[in-house]
């Protein structure tokens, strides 16, 4: 009798030993889970970027989530995949409604925008990884010199 209940002590303890290391196995889980999450929505991949152009469109969007999204043409232009030209536009996500107002009432200015970029998009934050939260600084368009006109 008595190795039987020794054997009783034994049984319990490996239960409850199997069941420590499934809690430490699962706050594991939760906290690798948590940096992942972290890392990849909410820790700027770019903390302090500026691009440079002329603001395209700024735009309320969004049905559940309403979100400020912007387009700026930045001069220039490069290659695209299939060997022709395209503009060098740069898609971004506003942070505050006083950048966006002040974006929406002056569109087709020169712009210099203070962005971030994150690792994910996140619905409520915008459509996008690039996230401007500053206006560094605005001027006016200038007008592009006259093209002359070859006769031949």
């Amino acid at each position: 009798m008595n190795s039987d209940l020794t054997t009783g002590q034994i049984k319990t303890k490996k239960k409850s030993g199997c069941l420590k290391y499934f809690f430490l196995f699962f706050l594991l889980l939760i906290l690798a889970g948590g940096g992942y999450i972290y890392w990849k929505f909410y820790y700027p991949y770019t903390s302090d970027g500026v691009k440079s152009g002329y603001l395209n469109f700024a735009v309320e969007k969004g049905q559940i989530f309403k979100t400020f999204e912007g387009k700026l043409i930045q001069e220039g232009i490069r290659g695209a995949v299939g060997g022709g030209m395209q503009s060098n536009e740069f898609e971004f996500s506003i942070k505050d409604k006083k950048v966006f107002d002040v974006l929406k009432m002056n569109s087709g200015k020169r712009f210099d925008l203070h962005y971030k970029e994150y690792n994910g998009v996140l619905p409520w934050r915008g459509n996008t990884r690039y996230i401007v939260d500053s206006i560094i600084s605005m001027k006016d368009a200038q007008p592009s010199p006259p093209v002359p006109l070859s006769v031949q």
